[in-house]
């Protein structure tokens, strides 16, 4: 299997996924994939989809071009990366069922479900594939497949045993979870707006309310018969003809555009492949904060700006799952984006986890006063300030750990500076506007010279943490106050 002809060019997969028609079955997809017990226990526990929904699908849509539109260096590159990423997604879900992401019949489940948006995509625009080009679209699916390394059982045999496979899981194993009702009636009313909105931004708030109700009513007319009747979603009053006019109206359109416009992804593919600053404000220190103690922070003088900056990094960059909390899933989802984008070695991903798990071993044992196994905004702002306060090595022992790894991992070139792309990079998956991460890099750029050195980074990171006002380089880290 592993030596069958990859997709080319001309081949039914790539114009398939590649032809913007996709988006209109995408949520479709996602539905389905989410409804997995072991899939939904995942997203729950580690995704951040929640409070960084377009980066989450950026990252998809990334992923499925390096899969589907690469060489096989390029394929089995991006698989092997994907299998570090998901080996530390498993654990045990609310029921006390275990789940893991390499669960051959997971994987199965989620590649089968995007062959499966394929097909359904092309039906409901009133041109369906003919059983040959089913059998040749999933003769190029299973040629993917075969790199993955999964067993030949855990996929349909053949292009007609898919639907037979689809109705099966639906019965059997499907379940309709959180993530499956978070995606159909609240994802689209809570999230921010797309970075590729740019000047529409502002009206955000009243077009997501227009896509989030068009959205959920073609998602559920779209979905199959099948899922519709065993979780009791009939189909909204005026959704068929909703999805008729949709998917009809857009395949007129497309097939009338040259191929440049007709699909987003083009089929040709992709190509193969020293002491910290600290401020000097007055105030004595008493000595290091014993572990499991947090010492009360002194009564904050009227200029102290350093609670407002916490919780705007609380709120902008570690609760990374949007849930008010700060626990061990924020901070593996951090490195897991700072991994994911700079697509580092097994080496280099393992080093920034490791780093990163150093970092919540210390907010936890320090921070975490209720023992709930987690860190409330509230725990997080008046322990880091008791801790900077009372102990001047208190950033050593858990944040400078993680600055330091996420230095070396963005410096891509081994150059020992991060220039403006690479410190971009950095903060690429947080809540801030680009234009504000260009000031920071400039007020941190200590000379001037367009880089900033490892020192110049943690000095920064110490003096947003100590700093008592918004004059120090290091307090603009995010921007302007």
């Amino acid at each position: 299997m592993s030596r069958l002809t990859l997709p080319g060019p001309d081949s039914l997969l790539r114009r398939g996924i590649g032809e913007w028609s996709i988006a209109l079955v995408a949520w479709r997809l996602l539905v389905l994939q989410n409804a997995h017990p072991a899939v939904g226990a995942g997203v729950a526990r580690f995704s951040t989809y929640r409070a960084h929904p377009w980066r989450r699908i950026e990252h998809t849509m990334d992923s499925g071009v390096r899969l589907f539109f690469s060489d096989r260096e390029g394929l089995r590159r991006e698989i092997a990366r994907l299998e570090r990423s998901h080996r530390r997604i498993r654990g045990t879900d609310e029921q006390g069922r275990p789940f893991d992401a390499q669960d051959p019949g997971v994987r199965a489940w989620v590649l089968v479900t995007l062959y499966e948006s394929i097909t359904a995509m092309r039906e409901l625009s009133g041109n369906p594939y003919t059983p040959a080009e089913a059998d040749q679209l999933y003769g190029e699916f299973r040629a993917v497949c075969a790199e993955f390394g999964l067993p030949d059982h855990v996929l349909p045999a053949t292009a007609a045993d898919v639907p037979t496979y689809v109705d099966t899981v639906v019965r059997d194993t499907l379940e309709y979870n959180r993530a499956v009702h978070h995606l159909l009636f609240e994802m689209l009313h809570q999230s921010p707006a797309p970075g590729r909105l740019g000047r529409l931004a502002p009206a955000w708030p009243l077009l997501r309310t227009l896509a989030a109700h068009t959205l959920r009513v073609l998602t559920v007319a779209d979905l199959p018969p099948v899922f519709r009747e065993r979780f009791d979603l009939p189909r909204p009053r005026g959704a068929g003809m909703l999805s008729w006019a949709l998917h009809h109206g857009t395949r007129q359109v497309l097939t009338r555009l040259p191929d440049r416009l007709r699909y987003r992804i083009p089929p040709t593919g992709v190509e193969p492949s020293a002491s910290p600053a600290t401020d000097t404000s007055p105030g004595p220190v008493t000595g290091p904060v014993p572990s499991g103690h947090v010492p009360r922070p002194r009564r904050p003088h009227a200029s102290d700006t350093r609670r407002r900056r916490l919780e705007t990094f609380f709120r902008q960059v570690l609760d990374q799952t949007g849930d008010g909390f700060v626990d061990e899933a924020d901070l593996q989802a951090m490195a897991h984006n700072v991994c994911w984008q700079l697509e580092l070695t097994p080496q280099g991903e393992d080093e920034v986890h490791a780093a990163f798990a150093t970092w919540w071993q210390h907010m936890c044992s320090t921070m975490d006063t209720d023992d709930d196994g987690r860190v409330s905004r509230a725990e997080f702002v008046t322990s880091m300030l008791a801790g900077v306060d009372h102990d001047p090595g208190y950033l050593d022992k858990g944040l400078h750990v993680a600055v330091r790894g996420l230095f070396h991992a963005a410096d891509t070139d081994s150059s020992g500076y991060l220039g403006p792309d690479e410190y971009r990079t950095v903060f690429g998956g947080s809540r801030v506007h680009p234009a504000e991460l260009n000031h920071g890099f400039r007020q941190l750029d200590a000379d001037g010279d367009g880089r900033i050195t490892e020192e110049e980074f943690l000095d920064a990171f110490t003096e947003y943490f100590t700093a008592r006002s918004d004059t120090a380089a290091g307090s603009q880290l995010l921007g302007r106050p």
